[in-house]
């Protein structure tokens, strides 16, 4: 995220031939940043309704290795 500002910053158009600037650089995050979210929201809703993302109660106090394994750890 800060390597993509600054490129904004320190753009030079006489070097690189491009006109970089910061406002354009923060776009092009806030929308990475919103994509990236709402895709990472619906893949998730996806795997909860499906196979669910949490173990339940008593699974959590018996212990995750005992009940999603079997094994025992002493």
């Amino acid at each position: 995220i800060v390597g993509a500002i600054l490129t904004g910053v320190f753009a030079v158009k006489e070097l690189s031939g491009l006109d970089a600037s910061v406002a354009t650089q923060l776009l092009g995050v806030g929308v990475t940043l919103a994509y990236s979210g709402v895709v990472t929201f619906v893949l998730l809703k996806l795997v909860d309704l499906t196979i669910g993302l949490r173990v339940t109660e008593e699974q959590e106090r018996e212990g995750l290795d005992v009940a999603l394994h079997g094994e025992r750890v002493d």
